[in-house]
């Protein structure tokens, strides 16, 4: 089955920095960019001012001699500093890989981190503070790379100022290299890990990019008239952060307050703070997220009406969402607005730009990612037990670098990109409701009785049923009679129900009675509506350890690997299904 937008894909930009160039001509004063400044307030950029900085780095680049051969690499995450490089970048033709900062901050042994920088053998790196980022640069060498940092460098240390390059002094040549980019010059190159050890870099083109913008422009066409306003904090190593959001603005003339906070334990009450002087017209998170804020959001008034009062819509992506959570965040903007805000998702991955589809429309259930975009065809191949969601359009990339075996690998016959996702049509009948996201196609699993298990959509029911008690989970069960899951208590969450110091100890929150009361009840809620083989949940774990960044449990957007995280907790799978179960194990 093939879908595609009636709509062709307009004209559009073919470099995405000379929208830049554009929007300082147009609006110069506006707010592009905002970071938290080291004292109170925002530190902001205008658009002639980042133009102007971003022209600067873009000629310190070439006069450096890099080229589509020699990138930059940031181990860096969002800033202004970050954002002004990577502009000059894309004025310059220069290629830039972002890099997750959790490889140089808390990883211990730097494995994915050294991978990479072998990969891609940089000419230059960023860091906005050495001190912060010293034991991985010592752990890297930096042969032949020239270090670049935004503070830090003392005497005797080898790097450069990250002032030194917007000291420089632009010539005619940054606007020539950024009119004459080709769609299919090299913009960046994002890592992303999937279910294996070894990250890929997915090669993204100039042509990917601004293509991408276009199609979203085409089906969210009040950005023409309103620019957007972001706070996000999603991470700009990442497609959805970096891509999506980051060039949204960019696109539309809008401003973007970079988000000190996310959704993590200690972090999120920064995003609060920050929402309390920001209202954004647009929000974006991932469902972790949206957990995780939804409770602060319930409690305060002030602050919801702070966040709601200039919003166009809720968006979500990287995970399916519980309808417990849309529930919620209707009845939020209900309470305080009198109507219901749009809340809608899309789908796509970093292959993909990474929009591919959109709910452009009305919906009223959590797990619809909606239509093609224009320029954008959708394949639904039968693979096992599902149907494959496969890609081919203007926004697709041509492959991973410097790894042609897994180039071939990632594209079927007709040149469709295999993405391991599935969906299906809400409705066989309707295809114009659109399609539903049915988790990875790699968690799914048969039971020893051959039924399969699908993961995606039996993760977001049993976190809805035992909400707000539970952070994330994997489910288990291959090969064997029954299904049980190894979860993830939400400490922020069960601070009413247990008491602040309590939530903050991982052992005392796994084996709090309350907690424990409120999994129970979730579980048998679940299991009464849910009573066939391939839902009903057997057995339950709370686990104690966080997912590990360095294991390739998690991403730092919070998205769990499910298959990392059984290969690398298997003994906490035998004991799940140990018999007897031993008395860590709640049998439902």
């Amino acid at each position: 089955m093939l879908l595609r937008s009636p709509q062709p894909l307009r004209e559009h930009a073919t470099n995405v920095g000379c929208l830049l160039l554009e929007w300082a001509a147009r609006t110069p004063a506006r707010v592009f960019l905002a970071e938290r400044a080291p004292r109170d307030g925002w530190r902001t950029v205008s658009y002639a001012e980042a133009a102007r900085a971003a022209s600067s780095v873009a000629q310190a680049l070439i006069d450096r001699g890099l080229d589509q051969s020699r990138m930059v690499m940031v181990l860096s995450g969002n800033g202004i500093d970050h954002a002004l490089l990577m502009l000059g970048a894309f004025l310059a033709g220069v290629p830039i890989c972002p890099v997750s900062p959790a490889y140089s901050l808390l990883s211990t042994d730097y494995a994915r981190l050294k991978h990479i920088y072998r990969l891609i053998a940089p000419g230059l790196l960023f860091v906005d503070s050495f001190d912060a980022f010293r034991p991985a640069l010592e752990a890297l060498g930096l042969a032949g790379t020239e270090l670049v940092c935004s503070s830090g460098l003392t005497p005797g240390v080898a790097g450069t100022p990250f002032a030194d390059l917007i000291a420089t002094v632009p010539t005619a040549q940054v606007r020539r290299r950024a009119e004459s980019a080709s769609p299919d010059d090299v913009a960046k190159i994002l890592f992303t890990s999937g279910s294996t050890a070894v990250p890929k870099g997915v090669v993204n083109t100039h042509g990917m990019l601004s293509a991408n913008q276009q199609m979203l422009r085409q089906c969210w066409g009040f950005l023409e008239h309103q620019p957007p306003v972001l706070l996000d904090w999603l991470p700009w190593n990442h497609t959805f952060g970096g891509n999506h959001n980051f060039n949204m603005v960019l696109r539309n003339g809008g401003s973007l307050f970079v988000d000190d906070g996310r959704p993590t334990a200690g972090l999120i009450e920064r995003t609060v703070a920050n929402l309390r002087e920001v209202s954004p017209n647009v929000y974006f998170s991932v469902p972790a997220g949206y957990a995780m804020l939804l409770p602060y959001l319930e409690k305060d008034g002030d602050l919801a009406r702070s966040f709601l009062r200039e919003l166009r819509l809720f968006f979500y992506a990287a995970a399916a969402l519980s309808q417990d959570i849309w529930d919620r965040l209707a009845r939020l903007s209900i309470a305080h607005l009198g109507r219901c805000l749009p809340l809608t998702s899309g789908w796509g991955s970093t292959e993909t730009a990474p929009l591919a589809t959109t709910a452009h429309f009305p919906v009223d259930r959590a797990g619809v990612i909606g239509l093609p975009v224009p320029g954008v065809e959708v394949k639904l191949a039968p693979v096992a037990a599902k149907l494959e969601l496969r890609v081919r359009g203007a926004n697709v990339t041509p492959g991973y670098y410097n790894e042609p075996e897994l180039t071939r690998e990632a594209f079927d016959a007709e040149g469709f990109y295999r993405t391991g996702d599935a969906g299906r049509l809400l409705d066989p009948e309707a295809p114009e409701k659109g399609l539903v996201f049915e988790g990875r196609l790699a968690e799914d699993f048969k039971l020893g009785t051959g039924t399969w298990v699908h993961v995606g959509m039996l993760r977001s029911t049993v976190l809805a049923a035992c909400a707000p008690a539970l952070q994330d989970l994997v489910v288990c069960g291959h090969g064997r009679d029954e299904i049980g899951i190894l979860a993830w208590p939400n400490a922020s969450a069960c601070r009413d129900l247990i008491g602040e110091e309590a939530a903050a100890d991982p052992a005392s929150l796994a084996r709090a009675p309350d907690v424990l009361d409120t999994v129970r009840r979730g579980i048998a809620a679940h299991n009464s509506a849910h009573p066939g083989a391939s839902t009903r949940i057997a057995r339950v774990h709370l686990m104690t350890e966080p997912a590990s960044i360095d294991a390739n449990e998690v991403t730092d957007k919070g998205y769990i690997n499910q298959r990392a995280v059984l290969e690398r907790r298997g003994d906490l799978v035998l004991r799940l299904f140990a018999d007897p179960p031993g008395p860590e194990v709640l049998v439902c």
